[in-house]
């Protein structure tokens, strides 16, 4: 199948295109990948700013910086935009979209006019999610996970109301967009990989994001359907989630027969693979740049795949573990803890694996290394913590504590950002022709570091404490008002990340401007996308669509005139590689 990116005419005729059409409705996988990670990146900075306020009211609820209401709406949107509208579309639109075609030697993806598309679908999706700001009764309060009945009923709550409907519409219209993506990401990968790039031969990111796109085409139909359920249940009378005799206000819901755990089934169905559709694309992008790095081939590459694929299957058999205070059957509870268990299995080889491609590496911690081995760090301190809370008897007192949130904040949230931040400073050449200023980067990242832990780890203590979630005043339960010096920590840190993401956006700007220019492999890395010019050009190549002679990490090789073989170079004479 790789035999069909011939299809793409080796012969590149000149591509005259107006403003429109190059800039603004492109069809250059290019353009949209930065589309994709520029949009994230602007709402990445509004849900920071809505965190910052609600940790505010947290750290010195005395202030009433927030009302009550104002408070659940400030995070159920923060934890919406950071999951739907940024880690998602960064990862899966905008890096996926720039490296793929580069990546395997394709002049462009499979379905160009339907990658447009999935890009203006994904900006339509936010256009209601940001007028549910400004309608009566505010946006959605009923937390990022929409749990039914309150999220049901108009009447339950200030933001059950139009708010919660555009939150609806807005992920349903979301679902759209990723749906044409991953098709086009699958087609791609399968179908247009050049001469000699087989399978086994693809770096590790393209691995991550294929095994992401598969995720995302499973699951995202199962949210899409249940969130128009829900809709029904709200416009339309019927009752899929809302269960019979409900009293809100002193009045019987005329609503019968509901359940509301489906809702929560379809939810974390969907809500736990996506976990790995964000975090799978940072292990390939963390993969690469260690490599690279440490000049060093990734320890025990099929084991990456394989493991890859593994976590891929069994992201569909542990949703459970989200719901064992549902009252499910103790049997079942004991599944989903061992399939969760078994999980940790494929992460604990990426993680070893690489610990290996660190050791006795020439190692050189620019700024995107720096980056990449703080993800190591934060996956392995939240994915312990998993173990945890993948296990009932733990879980049950734990869970909708301050506990969770340090969990997934660290394992998912922060560890995703920091393979994204890792990904922006090495292809940041590649994407714009200048490097970004390497001094701002180490301030970024130290920032961020110290921020990070400094927010997330001492939830784990407040969750142990019985700080439960999503409280406005927890001034109101007399053996929690003590641990407001904690809550105070906590803002502080987070103002550091803040920090952090303001000083990479002016290097990005500065290095825009007057960035030092970099030439085409300023990394001297060895897969495809270093062997085009920095931008590429339209179609990527100017002649040939380079061949691929060998495996994406051959650092170090001894014999060979320099410390890497390039993919696209043939085997020099007397020089033996590791490739596949």
């Amino acid at each position: 199948m790789a035999a069909a990116a011939e299809a793409h005419v080796h012969v590149v005729h000149p591509h005259r295109e107006s403003f429109w059409t190059r800039y603004v409705f492109s069809q250059d996988h290019k353009v949209i990948g930065l589309q994709y990670l520029l949009t994230s990146l602007f709402m990445a900075l509004v849900g920071g700013a809505l965190a910052m306020v609600f940790r505010t009211q947290l750290a010195w609820p005395q202030l009433g910086v927030l009302k009550a209401d104002q408070y659940l709406a400030a995070i159920s949107m923060h934890g919406t935009i950071m999951v739907f509208f940024v880690l998602t579309p960064a990862l899966l639109g905008g890096f996926a979209n720039f490296l793929v075609p580069l990546k395997i030697g394709a002049r462009d993806m499979a379905f160009p006019f339907v990658n447009m598309l999935s890009y203006w679908v994904f900006a339509l999706s936010i256009v209601p999610l940001v007028a549910s700001f400004f309608v009566p009764g505010g946006p959605l309060n009923a937390g990022w996970t929409a749990y039914p009945p309150l999220s049901a009923l108009p009447q339950a709550a200030p933001g059950s109301g139009l708010g919660q409907t555009l939150w609806l519409v807005s992920i349903a219209i979301f679902c759209v967009s990723s749906l044409l993506g991953s098709l086009n990401y699958i087609t791609t990968i399968l179908v247009l990989r050049t001469r000699g790039m087989s399978l086994m031969r693809m770096p590790l990111t393209v691995w991550g994001i294929f095994v992401a796109a598969v995720l995302a085409l499973l699951t995202f139909p199962v949210l899409m359907a249940a969130g128009i359920l829900l809709l029904f249940d709200r416009l339309a009378g019927t009752s899929f989630f809302v269960p019979a005799g409900l009293v809100v206000g002193g009045q019987v819901i005329p609503h019968t027969g509901g359940n509301p755990l489906l809702w929560q089934h379809l939810f974390w169905f969907f809500g736990h693979p996506e976990v790995y559709i964000v975090i799978l694309p940072p292990m390939g992008i963390v993969s690469d740049v260690i490599a690279n790095f440490a000049r060093k081939p990734v320890f025990g590459y099929p084991a990456m795949v394989a493991s890859m694929l593994a976590i891929g299957i069994l992201s569909f058999l542990v949703w459970g573990h989200h719901m064992f205070v549902s009252g499910m059957h103790p049997l079942l509870g004991t599944g989903f803890a061992l399939t969760t268990l078994l999980i940790g299995v494929p992460s604990a080889v990426k993680t070893f694996n690489w610990l290996a491609t660190l050791w006795r590496g020439k190692l050189y911690f620019s700024t995107a290394m720096l980056f990449a081995v703080g993800f190591v760090s934060l996956f392995v301190a939240g994915g312990l913590t998993g173990i945890h809370l993948g296990n009932a008897p733990v879980d049950i007192p734990l869970h909708d504590t301050y506990y969770v949130v340090g969990h997934f904040h660290l394992v998912m949230g922060t560890a995703a950002v920091f393979g994204i931040f890792a990904g922006i400073y090495f292809w940041f050449p590649k994407m714009f022709g200048r490097l970004l200023d390497e001094r701002l980067g180490r301030v970024h990242f130290w920032l961020t570091l110290l921020g990070v832990y400094g927010t997330f780890f001492p939830m784990y203590y407040l969750g142990m404490a019985g700080m439960h979630r999503r409280i406005y005043d927890y001034r109101a339960f007399p053996y929690l008002a003590h641990l407001q010096p904690v809550q105070v920590f906590i803002t502080l840190s987070a103002f550091l990340i803040f920090a952090g993401g303001l000083v990479l956006a002016y290097n990005m700007l500065r290095s825009l401007a007057a960035g030092r220019p970099a030439d085409r492999n300023p990394w001297r890395g060895t897969t495809l996308e270093w062997s085009t010019e920095s931008p590429p050009p339209h179609h990527n190549w100017p002649g040939e669509i380079p061949q691929v002679y060998r495996g994406p990490y051959e650092y170090s090789v001894p014999g060979a005139s320099q410390d890497y073989l390039p993919q696209w170079e043939p085997q020099p004479a007397g020089v033996r590689a590791g490739g596949h």
